[in-house]
């Protein structure tokens, strides 16, 4: 027999010795809700890869005809990678907000790396191989020069310390959405490839992003909101659903070269000013000398 004051008394040491491993717990094991976020960040970008493969790729291969299908997983797909960059938006409002753990920087980058690497470069990669008249090849290419873009800007962002508020190079959710929005928008291949490219150098450029905060932040959130309502009426065949998954493609990219336009004159008048105060300051010292 098992005296009910001894079993009693193990209960409650196992119990504290439970408290004591959680007490015991490294906080580098202990998620934050912003963690929580940057991993659906990750779960996005894997569906995206997934709705890709199943509803575009597979049914090229096994010679289906189904457009509908095709058109509503590449939907599916771009909305997934959208809803990634909330995710990616929203993890780092409620980090400093809140708190985040210790290796929520690491799972910040692993998470953009598929989202924002991995899932676009393979959106290309499916697309040159089945669009009539790409060369698949070089679409693989293409796509490797996005994914190791992303891998570059994300190794440089950790180790590189930018001024507050900036980016270096054009941050890696915009860059995979203005990607994807440049094969969607069907153009001849090797102006899509020339763009693509394009969009990989300035991910690694040394050209100035704000960070998207206060009322940048809201702006862009309404618009990843929009552009979600956008794939939906195109993957719906919903009247004018062509024009506005044009249009939102069309804007998209002239952001993503517009930005830069603005930087660099930005820069440059920067420079200037910052020649003429110090030829001002030479000539006012020159004007105090006997």
């Amino acid at each position: 027999m098992i005296d009910p004051d001894t079993r009693a008394a193990d209960w409650v040491a196992d119990g504290d010795a439970e408290d004591a491993e959680d007490e015991e717990m490294p906080l580098s094991l202990r998620l934050s809700i912003a963690d929580a976020l940057t991993l659906g960040n990750a779960t996005c970008g894997f569906m995206a890869v997934y709705f890709t493969t199943t509803g575009i790729l597979i049914p090229h291969l096994t010679g289906s005809t189904e457009t509908g299908m095709a058109r509503n997983s590449a939907a599916t797909a771009v909305i997934l990678m959208l809803a990634a960059a909330i995710f990616d938006l929203f993890d780092g409002i409620v980090a400093r907000k809140l708190r985040s753990s210790p290796m929520g920087a690491e799972l910040d980058n692993l998470s953009d790396l598929i989202s924002f690497g991995l899932a676009p470069a393979y959106f290309v990669l499916v697309y040159g191989m089945v669009t009539p008249g790409a060369q698949q090849k070089v679409s693989a290419v293409a796509a490797i020069v996005v994914l190791l873009a992303v891998v570059l800007r994300l190794a440089r962002f950790s180790c590189v310390t930018m001024k507050d508020g900036m980016f270096q190079g054009m941050p890696s959710p915009f860059g995979a959405l203005t990607v994807v929005s440049i094969v969607l928008l069907e153009l001849p291949f090797i102006p899509t490839l020339l763009a693509i490219i394009g969009v990989a150098w300035l991910m690694v450029s040394r050209v100035e992003y704000p960070k998207p905060r206060g009322i940048l932040a809201v702006a862009m959130l309404s618009w990843i909101v929009g552009a979600m309502g956008m794939l939906a009426a195109w993957a719906f065949d919903a009247p004018g659903g062509q024009l506005l998954l044009q249009t939102g493609c069309a804007l998209q990219v002239v952001l993503g070269a517009v930005i830069p336009l603005f930087a660099t004159a930005r820069r440059v008048n920067t420079f200037r000013d910052n020649r003429r105060e110090s030829r001002e300051a030479r000539q006012a010292e020159a004007a105090q000398l006997p």
